[in-house]
Formats: C-alpha cells, structure tokens, sequence
C-alpha cells in the first residue's frame, strides 16, 4: 500500500472514530498533496509525499516557535498535536552518526575539497537521503565535513 492510500485510508478510520483533530490534520495533509499534484500535474510517488509532509511539519516547528514566543501555549499545543499526526507518516529516522558517514562517503565520493563545493555535496545527498534524515542535521554535518 502506498503512503498516499494509507493517509487515505487513515483518514477514514479518523472519520469512523469522530477524531476531529486527527481528521482536520489528514484533511490538511491530503490537501496539500491535491495541491501539489494540481499544480503540477503528476501523480504523487511516496517519495514526493514525504517531502510535503517534512513540509509541513518544519512549518509547525516555526509555528510552535512563535507561538510560544507570544505567550499563546493554546496554540502551540494544537500546532504539537497536529505535528505528532504528520510524524506517524515519516519514515524512521536516520542517527547523528549514519547521517556523518553518509555524508561523508559522499564527499569521498564526489572528491569535494572545500566549501566551494557544498552545492554539488547538497545536491548529491539529498538526492539519497531526502525524508530519511533531518536537511538541517545533514546541512551541518556537510558543512562540518567540508571544513576538515
């Protein structure tokens, strides 16, 4: 099953269970996805469909942020719960250490000598890696990899 049927399919068990919450999420998530795929007509591979859902879940972090800057903890919560539904479709997580030796078998790879070549290097890894780790934590750990 795809990731897009399982939302699908997630979405109706919400419904089932009157889970507003939960079901205002994947609603907002689906749409997203329609959006994209109206936008630029193509049917959306599960590849594609991480990438809006780390989308959407870095805006929630920039949301939490804010929020609570603004005293406002109602809103900030709503913004973690929303966030803790679109979690469940990432797929696992990459650690600190797999993310630096990916990184750099690809800077060993692409001969890559220094800053200069941090583009080439970005592109390269999140080509490989995109949705299997965090772009900020494998931005660092080029940059980091590059200095040396």
């Amino acid at each position: 099953m795809s990731l897009k049927e399982q939302i699908t399919e997630d979405m109706k068990t919400a419904m089932r269970a009157k889970d507003s919450e939960r079901l205002g999420t994947i609603r907002l998530l689906l749409s997203a996805m329609k959006q994209k795929e109206v936008d630029e007509r193509i049917e959306l591979d599960d590849v594609a469909v991480v990438a809006i859902v780390d989308k959407l879940i870095k805006q929630r972090k920039d949301s939490i942020a804010a929020f609570e800057q603004a005293a406002r903890q109602d809103l900030a919560d709503k913004e973690k719960a929303e966030m803790a539904v679109l979690l469940a479709y990432l797929p696992a997580r990459m650690s600190a250490e797999e993310v630096t030796a990916a990184v750099q078998a690809i800077v060993a790879e692409l001969g890559a000598k220094g800053p200069g070549d941090m583009g080439k290097v970005m592109g390269a890894v999140k080509a490989q890696l995109a949705g299997k780790a965090d772009m900020g934590q494998v931005s660092a750990a080029v940059k980091a990899a590059l200095a040396s």
